[in-house]
């Protein structure tokens, strides 16, 4: 990122000294959300590796997450091609809205994209279910259930749902292991809830491999 500073020149900031930013989340693909910079918020931006933005009602420069903890880790700095426009590529931590959205354009937009895509917002839904389960006790709930006994219950289960998954691929069968993988994926997203991770921790390791 150090080399977009070097460009920085090229920036056609506006009259009040901004420059647009579309903000994207290099996991997923969502945008975001949309801010504003400035020459010193961009290079402390650089400096740090956290998106930090010039607030205009503020008149002052502000750290995405410094009250929220909901930081954005930048992992690439973009110009666009008539150079008025930047695009941030960060790796989001927790909800990138004020209103406790995950994007300021709607989670419903976002989950119909991935959707259409064949991605995993089904992943996104269940998960929700389960962090709700997690704060919001509901009668007869299995998930409630596997909260209240605890983290050992948890990996007891992921265990054994483990070794059920293997059970059905020695078998040759590919509707038990559909079937026993989607408990197995279940189970090892009540583990994340229980650990106060998220699916995108996960996403953002696998991508780091690549």
């Amino acid at each position: 990122m150090k080399d977009f500073l070097k460009n920085i020149e090229k920036i056609k900031f506006n009259e009040k000294g901004l420059v647009a930013v579309v903000t994207q989340d290099v996991v997923t693909g969502a945008v975001l959300m949309q801010a504003w910079m400035n020459r010193e918020s961009i290079e402390a931006t650089v400096k740090t590796g956290k998106m930090t933005y010039f607030s205009r009602s503020r008149n002052t420069l502000w750290i995405k997450g410094e009250t929220s903890g909901n930081f954005q880790y930048v992992k690439k700095l973009l110009l666009d091609c008539d150079k008025d426009t930047i695009l941030a590529l960060v790796e989001q931590v927790g909800n990138a809205c004020h209103t406790g959205s995950y994007t300021c354009f709607g989670d419903g937009n976002y989950e119909v994209m991935d959707i259409k895509d064949g991605k995993y917002a089904i992943i996104d839904e269940l998960f929700d279910v389960i962090k709700n389960r997690k704060v919001n006790k509901k009668e007869g709930s299995y998930t409630n259930y596997l909260f209240e006994k605890g983290l050992d219950k948890i990996l007891k289960k992921v265990g054994e749902e483990s070794a059920e998954v293997i059970i059905a691929a020695k078998n040759l069968s590919k509707d038990e292991v559909r079937y026993e993988a989607a408990d197995l994926t279940y189970h090892v997203l009540v583990l994340l809830a229980e650990l106060d991770m998220q699916p995108k921790d996960i996403l953002a390791e696998l991508r780091q491999r690549r």
